[in-house]
């Protein structure tokens, strides 16, 4: 079988398995309105495998990694490989069964089992501490003063629109100039209250939902931009359909953002927006970068211990305010997040994609830029393809 084969039959079964975990749920779905693929640009080109029941489905996961012995060791089969792994986790989930959360952060996400490093984390709260003082916020816990940053930043109700409009132009003129020409796409930013995330990209409805129970800097909005539409999730989704139409990459780019381990580095694309598109202006920005940072990891290890370790609420939610200096909208919806039986682990998801894309994009050379973002963006990946990436 060949690659393009495999990879159509790939997609085709993927989607397959999202539609039948909705029509077997009946509406009582592991994973909300999104599905198993929450943003999939591939109904004109992809036609989805119609399954009856889940053996359907494990066989043509079997017979799809049978044929990868036909694939060259390397980032394709590697990625491959990862993802029917992921797959047949997730199946395992939707028929019933009960994987371990362990099993789920390893194979169905792609990122590495237990905490994160301790001194890490040290280090960053360390460097929050240094650029506080340099900004003149010195007095109290760091918790106070972070609070106390983010309450000073924080954009107002009546200045939110204009912005979010002026922010929105300038990530939309670096994305078109640095990533990929997005043309007239734009999306709306809706603000939200009480949801467990702090942005959640809805594509299909060329829609942001913004969740304003957070304190929200000009620097925090530079962000979540970023990380959801220029150059995020809706720029990669556009970049990825563009290169699948032209014949440049084979069909299974089109599960870039899937709850599998193409998720994860969906995720590391979005966390690393602001530097893909060079838009670290000032020391608010760094701040911000920092702060992101420092909770991406301690959610990782508050989830873990959470739900591996069985660590309690109320020790998880004060991990999460004290080491992870987290307002408490962010850590009420980190812990409503937690538990979620297939969509918790994924918790893992943003430091370990993060990670993924930061460390291939460090060692690129200016040269080297333009394959590395055809590459990145224009392929589904892996953590670990990702990290096959040779920099030219």
């Amino acid at each position: 079988m060949t690659l393009s084969k495999i990879s159509y039959d790939l997609t085709a079964v993927t989607m397959g398995i999202h539609a039948l975990e909705r029509q077997r749920n009946d509406g009582h779905s592991l994973l909300d309105e999104e599905g198993l693929v929450p943003i999939y640009t591939g109904g004109d080109l992809v036609t989805p495998r119609a399954y009856a029941d889940w053996d359907a489905v494990r066989k043509d996961l079997d017979t799809l990694e049978d044929a990868l012995s036909t694939i060259a060791p390397g980032e394709r089969r590697t990625f491959l490989e990862g993802m029917i792994g992921s797959l047949r986790l997730a199946v395992r989930l939707f028929s019933g069964g009960s994987p371990t959360y362990e099993q789920k952060v390893m194979g169905l996400v792609g990122a590495a089992r237990g905490h994160e490093d301790a001194g890490m984390i040290g280090a960053c709260r360390d460097r929050i501490d240094r650029l506080l003082t340099r900004m003149g916020f010195c007095r109290g816990s760091l918790a106070d003063r972070v609070r106390n940053w983010e309450e000073q930043r924080a954009i107002t109700d009546d200045k939110l629109d204009a912005v979010l409009t002026e922010l929105m132009a300038e990530a939309k003129r670096r994305t078109d100039e640095m990533i990929f020409d997005t043309g007239d796409f734009s999306m709306e930013i809706r603000p939200v209250r009480d949801v467990p995330y702090p942005a959640w990209c809805g594509f299909a409805d060329r829609r942001v939902d913004l969740n304003v129970d957070l304190l929200l800097s000009r620097a925090a909005l530079k962000h979540l931009i970023c990380h959801n539409i220029f150059p995020g999730h809706a720029t990669h989704a556009l970049y990825t359909h563009s290169e699948v139409t032209a014949g440049r990459s084979t069909f299974d780019a089109l599960l870039i953002s899937a709850n599998a381990v193409t998720g994860c580095v969906q995720e590391g694309i979005g966390d690393q927006g602001i530097y893909l598109i060079d838009w670290i202006e000032d020391e608010d920005d760094e701040l911000a970068a920092e702060l992101r940072g420092l909770r991406s990891a301690c959610q990782t290890s508050a989830t873990w211990a959470y739900m591996a370790e069985g660590q309690s609420a109320e020790q998880t939610v004060a991990y999460l305010r004290d080491t992870a200096l987290g307002q408490d909208a962010w850590v009420r919806g980190r812990l409503r997040s937690a538990a979620h039986p297939f969509k918790g682990p994924f918790a893992a998801s943003f430091w370990a994609g993060n990670e993924a894309v930061r460390r291939v994009r460090e060692r690129v050379p200016d040269a080297g830029r333009p394959d590395f973002i055809r590459y990145l963006y224009g392929r589904a990946h892996s953590p670990q393809s990702l990290e096959m990436y040779q920099a030219a």
